[in-house]
C-alpha cells in the first residue's frame, strides 16, 4: 500500500509535492495524467489522491467521477480555478476537499491528515437508521426505503452528521466545520447548496422538506415533523 498518489502534469510542482510529503513520512507515487493514474489505481492500493484539475486529455473532474464509480478513496482536488462554481463541481463529481493553487504545503498536509483520520474513523462500521433511511459508514452506502441512493462525498457526510445528531438544531457553521473542516477555504454558503441537493434525493417534496428542516436563524434539524 502507498499513502498518496499525486496526479499532476506540472513536473516541477509534482516533484516538489512528492519530496515534501516524503519528508513528512508519507510514501508517494507521482504520475502526470489521468490515464496513467487509472492504471495505477487498478494495480495498487492508495490511501489518498491529490488530483490536479487541469490535466491533459481527461480533466480532473472527469477523472474524479470515473474513480468514484469504483472506489471510495479520499480525493483532494488542486486547482488554480478558484470560483465557487468550480469548487462545487469538484465536490459534485466526488472530491472530498478542494485546495486553491498556489497553496501552503502546511495547509495541504493538514487537509491530508484530517481526511486520513476521518477515513480511518469511518471504517469502524456503524449503521444509522432513521425514517426509512439506512446509512452504512463502512461501505458508505445509503438506502431510502431499500432503494440505494447515489450521494456525492459531501452529501454523504452531511447526511451522516445530521443523522448522528437527529432531533438537534445544527448551525450552518457547525455543519461546515464538521464536513469541510475548520482549515477549509471553501465558502460556508456551500452548505446550503449541498443541503438542497440532499433534499432533492431524500425528500418526497424538496420544496416542503419533512426530514431536513430549516431552523430559522440557526441552520437545520434532521428528523420527521411531529
Amino acid at each position: 500500500m502507498t499513502d498518496i498518489l499525486i496526479i499532476e502534469d506540472d513536473a516541477e510542482l509534482g516533484q516538489l509535492l512528492s519530496d515534501f510529503l516524503k519528508k513528512e513520512g508519507y510514501s508517494v507515487k507521482l504520475c502526470s495524467s489521468a490515464e496513467e493514474a487509472l492504471v495505477l489505481l487498478k494495480e495498487n492500493i492508495f490511501r489518498l489522491l491529490l488530483l490536479d484539475v487541469m490535466l491533459p486529455a481527461m480533466n480532473g473532474y472527469e477523472t474524479c467521477e470515473m474513480i468514484r464509480r469504483n472506489q471510495d478513496i479520499p480525493i483532494i482536488m488542486m486547482s488554480a480555478q478558484t470560483s465557487e462554481e468550480n469548487k462545487l463541481l469538484g465536490y459534485e463529481t466526488g472530491a472530498d476537499d478542494y485546495i486553491d493553487k498556489p497553496f501552503s504545503v502546511k495547509v495541504l498536509t493538514a487537509k491530508i491528515r484530517a481526511l486520513m483520520k476521518r477515513k480511518t474513523q469511518s471504517n469502524t462500521g456503524r449503521i444509522l437508521n432513521y425514517y426509512g433511511i439506512s446509512l452504512d459508514t463502512a461501505s458508505r452506502r445509503v438506502t431510502l426505503n431499500n432503494n440505494e441512493l447515489k450521494l456525492n462525498v459531501k452529501e454523504f457526510e452531511l447526511l451522516q452528521f445530521l443523522m448522528e445528531h437527529e432531533g438537534e438544531a445544527i448551525s450552518k457553521e457547525d455543519l461546515f466545520c464538521a464536513v469541510w473542516g475548520t482549515d477549509c477555504f471553501t465558502e460556508p454558503s456551500t452548505v446550503s447548496v449541498h443541503i438542497r441537493w440532499l433534499r432533492e434525493k431524500i425528500e418526497q417534496d424538496p420544496n416542503s422538506p419533512q426530514l431536513i428542516q430549516t431552523v430559522w436563524k440557526i441552520g437545520y434539524r434532521f428528523g420527521a415533523r411531529k
